[in-house]
């Protein structure tokens, strides 16, 4: 039986990060493939829908100007909940990472005058249901005129 997911190249494209990045990150233990990981050379690391999303939402945060040291502490604690982090945002400072779980904690933290990014852990899994779901249709497109067909 074959398994399921995501090889490299797709993940880099689907999620917008170099091959060196990913590489990087599952050696050093940030993301690691779940559903395969490298056993040696030549070996394929094939990565879940949930390791894109984690993936996706580290992107984010590195690309708000959160550091690699806090990403890794903010990924620690999302994988430590006792629930998914779907409807949880994120929300920065640019020096400390903060969980939100109403809009007036966002408020409040805005209130002290701190320019903050936040970004909505739920709208990153649906973004990336729809990039999959584009991709997957553009591959059968592809397969069909392929095979002759419209």
């Amino acid at each position: 039986m074959a398994e399921q997911g995501y090889r490299v190249p797709e993940v880099c494209n689907i999620v917008g990060i170099t091959y060196r990045q990913l590489d990087y990150w599952a050696r050093t233990g940030l993301v690691r493939p779940s559903v395969k990981d490298a056993r040696g050379s030549g070996s394929q690391r094939l990565y879940s829908f949930q390791d894109l999303a984690m993936l996706r939402l580290i992107k984010r945060m590195l690309d708000s100007g959160v550091n690699l040291q806090q990403v890794r502490k903010a990924m620690k604690t999302l994988k430590g909940l006792d629930e998914p982090a779907l409807g949880t945002t994120l929300v920065s400072d640019g020096h400390r990472i903060y969980q939100v779980e109403s809009p007036e904690a966002v408020v409040d933290l805005l209130a002290s005058g701190q320019g903050v990014f936040a970004i909505a852990v739920d709208r990153v899994w649906t973004e990336l249901e729809g990039t999959l779901a584009k991709s997957a249709g553009k591959k059968t497109t592809r397969g069909a005129r392929a095979a002759g067909g419209a």
